[in-house]
């Protein structure tokens, strides 16, 4: 029995009290937001930034009249974990799913890119050092929510043909535009305000020019990579009497695209192929006069761009033929062959890779063996905002809940719907900032046959 010296008398809590802890969430979603904070306030320098949520507001940068300001009101903790964890990535995530309300989506994106080198080096930095101690945290707190489920249905959506011609011109080319004073320019939506027909005008003068620079002529066979619905090779056919062999991997498309070439009674000049390009016949050897693909490449892969040319190379003639390539593109400092995960992969096209133009032009010239030499490059980078606006335009005047619910059921959910429409609303303002800014570009490369004369100089 031991001494009274050495008992230890413990005092009980009552049973009435208990002791309430922090959900792991709630302290992560914490740490998140006093991180996110304090980068936002080494990082902004240009600009004017407010964030409000039940914390209250914090102002980041320097108001003046003028300025690009932003204001972001965060609706649930989880965005702080999605930007904390995912960067950009996360915050279109959450701006999608509705957990952040911005007043401004180009003004935001316009922030982002104007104070790029602070926010990737801080954020950069953060972000590193959080993911080298803490493993596999996102999915542990947001993969199996209801709102992280929703977003995992969207990355899978075969967008409808519906859909598209909600929001394309006539044409339905889906594809940057090329504007000219006839439309007031690349600005001329906001300058002298909105015209109807612009879009369709444009995207005509497009596909002439892509023609154009082709070099086709009646009687011509054109092979075209990316059917798209059509439109450029019902133009090639009808009103410069081509011969044209296009190539789809959607069976969407290809239908639409065959209604719409039989309503113009070309069903004997233009076949579509539901067809990989790597499976091109053998029998295609040297038969094509010119080649065309329009914004396909970025979908090809930077490991088998060599491949792609070299298919190319064995499709086209010998002499007298021409390759129009058109890509959007990063910036040669930019460019890399691995890209990591963002929006534009996750959501949009998955797996795609933006090529430079230094590196379209290096392939083409390693996988066709020298056989094709560089006519001509241009850059339409400052065409596709304007294009994106236009895009933005028709689909908040046409979409409609009930219109795309008959193809996805799923989206006769509320929650479901708005999510999907805020997924279009946000690429076409991602997209629109990053052309305007100089951080993406859109290439068009011309090739021609060593010793070939494009046109008579002497």
């Amino acid at each position: 029995m031991s001494s009274p010296q050495s008992c230890v008398q413990l005092d009980i809590m009552p049973s009435s009290v208990s002791l309430s802890l922090p959900s792991p969430s709630s302290i992560l979603a914490s740490l998140a937001r006093n991180s996110i904070l304090s980068v936002l306030d080494q990082s902004i320098q240009n600009g004017y930034l407010s964030v409000s949520d039940s914390q209250g507001t914090n102002y980041y940068g320097a108001y003046s009249k003028g300025c690009n300001s932003v204001h972001l009101k965060v609706l649930s903790d989880n965005f702080w974990i999605r930007l904390l964890l995912s960067g950009d990535l996360g915050f279109s995530e959450a701006f999608m799913i509705g957990e952040v309300e911005v007043n401004n989506l180009k003004g935001a994106m316009d922030l982002w890119l104007d104070n790029q080198d602070g926010m990737d080096s801080t954020l950069t930095s953060l972000l590193s050092r959080v993911s080298s101690s803490i493993s596999g945290i996102y999915n542990c707190f947001l993969g199996q929510t209801r709102s992280q489920a929703r977003l995992n249905a969207m990355a899978s959506y075969d967008q409808s043909n519906e859909l598209f011609k909600a929001f394309l011109s006539s044409e339905m080319m889906y594809s940057c535009a090329l504007w000219s004073d006839e439309e007031g320019g690349v600005r001329g939506d906001i300058v002298n305000g909105l015209r109807a027909g612009d879009l369709e005008t444009a995207q005509l003068r497009k596909i002439h020019h892509v023609l154009h620079q082709a070099r086709v002529k009646p009687g011509h066979r054109l092979l075209e990579f990316g059917s798209g619905w059509g439109g450029l090779a019902i133009v090639a056919a009808r009103e410069y009497g081509c011969e044209v062999d296009t190539l789809t991997l959607s069976v969407e498309q290809k239908v639409l695209a065959e209604e719409r070439i039989a309503e113009e009674g070309l069903s004997e000049a233009i076949r579509v192929h539901l067809l990989d390009y790597r499976d091109i016949p053998s029998d295609w050897k040297h038969s094509f006069d010119a080649f065309i693909s329009i914004e396909m490449f970025e979908h090809v892969g930077s490991s088998h761009y060599n491949a792609y040319f070299k298919l190319v190379d064995f499709a086209l003639k010998p002499s007298n033929a021409t390759a129009v390539v058109s890509a959007s593109s990063f910036p040669e400092s930019r460019f890399t062959g691995y890209q990591a995960e963002d929006f534009m992969r996750r959501y949009m096209w998955p797996n795609s890779c933006l090529p430079s133009a230094t590196a379209m032009i290096t392939a083409a010239s390693t996988g066709a063996q020298g056989r094709l030499t560089v006519q001509r490059v241009e850059n339409h980078a400052a065409h596709y905002p304007r294009t994106l606006r236009e895009w933005n335009r028709r689909l908040e005047a046409n979409l409609t809940q009930e219109l795309i619910a008959e193809d996805y059921p799923a989206l006769k959910e509320t929650q479901d719907y708005q999510a999907f429409k805020r997924k279009w609303e946000y690429l076409f303002a991602y997209a629109g900032a990053g052309f305007a800014k100089g951080y993406i570009t859109c290439h068009m490369l011309t090739f021609i046959r060593p010793n070939d004369w494009p046109e008579r100089c002497d």
